[in-house]
């Protein structure tokens, strides 16, 4: 006979325990597929939830083909069959009611009755959906049935992976619940951002879209309920600078001083800071998570160390910079060259789509352009600067990792092209006698994805092409294009460069058509200070989960940051594909809490090296996170 699964089960519980025993307790974790959990207990012993999580999706995504589809089709459908006969497990029970989908109306039933029919027409197999949501509270029937009909129109190779994850977020559910663990310090980092969505520029807010451009109406309002936020979480002080940057500090142990004597009234003496952040703004109909994430991660470590009323010995300052999108001015990084002295006052002469210039929209908002010098950082009044982000991409989403180590942010070069032939007739041109400008830029599109796939970690993009006055039946005498080239160095991104316009010529003059190349880009690789980077190494090693680096593709604040003190990032998984400036830009407050724990690791270990340096200093534990 089973000993009965202990309520709630412990890992070291499940390290000591018999094999049999072990894969009991977790049986109904993958549904129906006792193998996978059997598989990541011949890995024990396990240093943390997380990790158990992750040893299993190795096992999954190392089966066998048939394997893998033999799991997916032992879940069953949404709404389906086994539902209507009383015949779901209890997991899969509890699930779908979570959800409401034992309450459809008629409508929504036969709707989904529809989607499963055509779904297992077109892919043989359920469809798969972590119904309890990223949130783990349950996703609408809404949601459901939007998220079933986007994913019917997939790749069958992407959508069987996509299942996959699906059935690996079910099961980090089952195991949260098994364990009796709820990831609180994620859950209140993903109500507060829920919260801050909400407030959206009128014109996008009615279409259900968020939006939120730098000095609009809802950035301002969005800078007012940030700093709230902030107070809200414990920081010492709180204020919206020149160029409307919200900066939040807690300050250190040692930064109380009594000014006149014991009854005396309390001032702040500034201390060195480990600065921290992300932006606020967006990009139009954005998702929820770029730039913000990176602003409620480190509150929520000020909230644990307030609650706790614990300080470190060094104070942390997070801000919300500004701008960073580039939506409404030519000029981007607004909020983060400002605190570099990298602001440059020809911006303020800049006008937006409307015609308003930078410096009328700072006084608009209350805010002073003569202030902006002044808020230029001293380096040596910092430790350095850490950014955790959204990672923007795919990578982390399809290893199943929920972190990931940023290397570098990418350099960059971009261009704007022009190829010009010679428009002739489609019929009567031979295809030996054509100066076919569309096909010498095609040709250089291709060479492009095949030159910067040899380096391994450059990307190469012509994202927009444009054949003048094309016509079907005629050859393209002009096509425009442009050309971005990423490569995570400096001298990796110019051999690049180097290679691909010595082909863009070769290729074009072969052809017999005149390139126009114009450079309207060039920027720097921001590598992560090698102290910083192995912080953040350390800090995800201790929540037993592999190191995976990458370089960010994408710019970040932490880009501009990078001019002035040290910096390294933190990179958070994304769902769906890891899509983003876009509203199907999602998280899981699992991965939230993740990022909380590693935070949190990287300010104990951060103070403990400084204890260490001072040997007079009181050693700082980690913080234990509490939800607000």
């Amino acid at each position: 006979m089973k000993p009965p699964t202990p309520s709630p089960l412990t890992l070291d519980q499940l390290n000591v325990a018999a094999l049999d025993d072990a894969v009991h307790w977790l049986d109904g974790v993958y549904e129906h597929s006792p193998w996978i959990v059997r598989a990541a207990l011949a890995q024990r012993p396990l240093k943390t939830l997380a990790q158990l999580q992750y040893v299993c999706t190795q096992v999954v995504d190392g089966a066998p083909l048939q394997a893998q589809l033999d799991l997916i089709r032992a879940h069953p459908e949404l709404s389906g069959k086994a539902m209507v006969a009383n015949s779901l497990t209890a997991e899969s029970t509890t699930e779908q009611a979570s959800a409401g989908l034992t309450h459809c109306s008629a409508e929504e039933f036969a709707t989904l009755q529809q989607l499963n029919a055509d779904y297992n027409a077109r892919f043989g197999w359920p469809f798969i959906l972590a119904v309890r949501g990223p949130r783990g509270t349950g996703l609408s029937r809404s949601e459901i049935i939007a998220t079933f009909a986007r994913r019917l129109q997939a790749h069958p190779e992407a959508e069987r992976h996509e299942c996959l994850r699906a059935i690996h977020r079910i099961a980090a559910l089952r195991l949260n619940a098994l364990f009796g663990t709820t990831p609180e310090a994620g859950n209140a980092v993903w109500d507060a951002l829920e919260d801050l969505a909400t407030l959206s520029e009128p014109a996008y807010a009615a279409q259900g879209q968020l939006t939120v451009t730098y000095l609009s109406d809802a950035h301002r309002a969005c800078a007012a309920r940030i700093a709230q936020h902030m107070r809200d979480c414990g920081c010492d002080s709180v204020h919206i600078d020149a160029v409307g940057n919200v900066v939040g500090r807690y300050e250190s142990d040692s930064c109380l001083r009594t000014s006149s004597g014991r009854k005396g009234p309390k001032t702040l003496k500034k201390s060195k800071a480990l600065l921290t952040g992300s932006h606020y703004d967006t990009v139009r109909n954005a998702g929820k998570y770029d730039g913000r994430l990176g602003i409620y991660v480190p509150l929520a470590c000020v909230l644990a160390l307030h609650q706790q009323q614990r300080r470190l010995p060094f104070a942390l300052e997070v801000v919300a910079f500004a701008e960073e999108e580039g939506q409404r001015y030519p000029a981007t990084f607004l909020g983060s060259s400002a605190l570099t002295g990298h602001f440059n006052p020809a911006w303020l002469d800049q006008v937006d789509a409307q015609g308003i210039p930078l410096r009328q929209a700072l006084q608009d908002a209350g805010l002073d352009p003569d202030a902006l010098p002044a808020l230029q950082r001293n380096p040596a009044d910092y430790l350095g600067f850490v950014e955790v982000h959204i990672e923007q991409g795919p990578v982390l989403h399809a290893l199943n990792l929920p972190l990931g180590i940023v290397t570098a942010i990418n350099a960059s070069a971009r261009f704007q092209g022009e190829v010009i032939g010679v428009a002739s007739h489609a019929g009567t041109t031979p295809m030996g006698q054509r100066r076919d400008a569309a096909c010498a830029v095609a040709e250089l599109a291709l060479f492009v994805e095949q030159r910067a796939a040899h380096d391994g970690d450059s990307v190469g993009t012509m994202g927009q092409l444009q054949v003048s006055a094309g016509s079907v039946n005629v050859v393209p005498g002009r096509c425009q294009f442009s050309l971005d080239l990423r490569a995570p160095t400096n001298a990796q991104r110019d051999r690049l460069v180097a290679d691909v316009l010595q082909a863009a010529h070769a290729i074009c003059a072969r052809r017999g058509v005149t390139l126009t190349l114009t450079e309207t880009l060039r920027a720097s690789a921001a590598p992560s200070a090698p102290q910083w980077q192995a912080r953040w190494e350390d800090a995800v090693s201790a929540l037993g989960l592999p190191l995976h680096r990458l370089p960010s593709g994408a710019g970040h604040d932490a880009m501009q940051m990078h001019t002035a003190m040290p910096q390294a990032m933190l990179f958070v998984r994304g769902e769906n594909g890891g899509i983003s400036h876009n509203p199907l830009e999602s998280t899981t407050a699992d991965d939230m809490q993740l990022a909380v724990d590693a935070f949190t690791h990287l300010l104990a270990a951060l103070a403990h090296e400084i204890d260490t340096a001072n040997t007079t200093a009181t050693p700082h534990p980690s913080p234990t996170l509490h939800a607000p």
